[in-house]
């Protein structure tokens, strides 16, 4: 059957049917894609030829530090426009902010934040303050997060014998409930930390083994989504439970060796170099389901503070894709891996009709050339906090991102319109989980 004529073609080369080959996709009118086929009709055309087109991502997790102080390492506006230059075409806006998103009224206050100043869209997560709150916030986020220990803007984490009530109200208002997992009752004390190395020490991997083990028996129709996983143990013991978990660019980029100054302090810290590698290998081969940036700028001269001083956190928003696509490019990371773990399971996670190159999809698509292969430099990237632990390293930026079937980025240079809008999930999700390494 002959495809329907579309306002606009794009053609290129995508991932189609286990391999890259030529396709058209078809563009109606409302943005959304109406035709994937080898030659589409349509009124405009605009041919990327030998380049790669690819769905846009989605980032479950971000922080753009609104509301906050006014010296913010990050806004709505600059963190959106870093991630459509990063190829990230909606966010999932955490709720640790200044004051935390804990109800309906501060959800309404930074969604009019959102409007007219995003480049992208935004999904709102908020922080039950008590289980008698879940409902109603549910009436506007667009998720929740639950803080097992502290962390920026998080002093106060919920309590094990606070969790059953609360756990059981979220499991019935079916929507995404991501977990910062670790226990502070298994932070060792001693010396104050002065590298990486130590903070490891200070924040073990048995701290977030026993938050998981915790939660392992929650409420089965709860849609749990372990958040920063840092070992492929974990990994694997989340997904033998039908669960969700992510793998952030840092913890599977750096470890305590590549990295120890606080540009690389985070909450869960980064790991040995043992496993940051088995880790990796255990996103390579398909067993992580979610890939996500923790995007979680501060100002460099914060950073800079004495170890024990400086804040936890890293910016990744613009950069994990481009880390990735440079992975695929020189061939130690398949594109079917990146696809699912970025584009399409993130999305689900979130209820987004987008994700993948399919009829009905937004036309959310990204133009890749994977030989631009280029240099990651802090000072040129969007966010104003104006650096990255990952100086230096080989990247590949979009060179187009379209959204909704305009085009909000040119060569590799922001040209869009702040249309961006909070959403909300719009379906109950498939499976965004992996059951085996493929």
């Amino acid at each position: 059957m002959r495809p329907p004529e579309a306002e606009l073609v794009l053609a290129g080369r995508a991932w189609v049917g286990g391999r890259l080959q030529p396709v058209e996709i078809g563009l109606d009118g409302e943005g959304r894609i109406c035709a994937v086929a080898r030659t589409v009709p349509g009124q405009r055309r605009h041919d990327v030829g030998e380049k790669v087109l690819l769905p846009a991502a989605t980032d479950v997790h971000v922080h753009l530090r609104e509301p906050g102080p006014s010296d913010a390492a990050e806004s709505i506006v600059t963190g959106t426009e870093g991630a459509a230059l990063g190829g990230v075409g909606l966010v999932g806006e955490m709720p640790n902010t200044e004051p935390p998103t804990t109800s309906p009224e501060r959800l309404e206050e930074k969604a009019e934040r959102v409007h007219g100043r995003a480049a992208v869209d935004v999904l709102l997560y908020a922080a039950p303050d008590g289980p008698e709150t879940v409902r109603r916030l549910a009436l506007h986020a667009g998720g929740f997060k639950l803080y097992l220990s502290p962390t920026t803007g998080i002093d106060r984490p919920w309590a094990a014998s606070e969790l059953g009530p609360l756990l059981s109200e979220l499991a019935r208002v079916d929507l995404p409930v991501a977990v910062h997992a670790e226990d502070p009752a298994c932070f060792r004390a001693g010396a104050e930390p002065a590298d990486t190395g130590a903070w490891d020490e200070a924040r073990p991997t048995e701290a977030e083994a026993a938050a998981v083990v915790r939660l392992l028996d929650a409420p089965r129709s709860l849609r749990l989504h372990f958040a920063h996983v840092t070992t492929a143990g974990l990994v694997r013991t989340i997904r033998d439970r039908s669960l969700s978990s992510e793998a952030t660019a840092h913890h599977l980029l750096l470890s305590t060796t590549t990295v120890r100054s606080a540009l690389g302090k985070v909450n869960p810290p980064l790991r040995s170099e043992v496993e940051r590698a088995a880790l990796w290998e255990e996103y390579r081969s398909g067993g992580v389901a979610v890939l996500a940036s923790d995007h979680a700028p501060h100002p460099r001269a914060a950073k800079d503070l004495p170890f024990p001083l400086a804040p936890s956190g890293v910016p990744g928003l613009q950069s994990t894709m481009p880390l990735m696509l440079a992975r695929v490019a020189r061939g130690d990371l398949g594109l079917s891996v990146l696809l699912q773990t970025a584009c399409d399971r993130p999305a689900r996670l979130l209820g987004q009709p987008m994700g993948r190159l399919s009829v009905g999809h937004r036309a959310n698509v990204l133009v890749v050339d994977f030989r631009a292969r280029t240099r990651l430099r802090g000072e040129r990237l969007r966010s104003p906090c104006g650096w990255t632990p990952f100086e230096g390293a080989e990247v590949v930026f979009p060179t187009e991102h379209w959204r909704d079937g305009e085009r909000i980025v040119e060569d590799g240079e922001y040209v869009g319109r702040p249309h961006g809008r909070v959403v909300r999930p719009e379906f109950a999700p498939g499976a965004v989980r992996t059951t085996t390494a493929s």
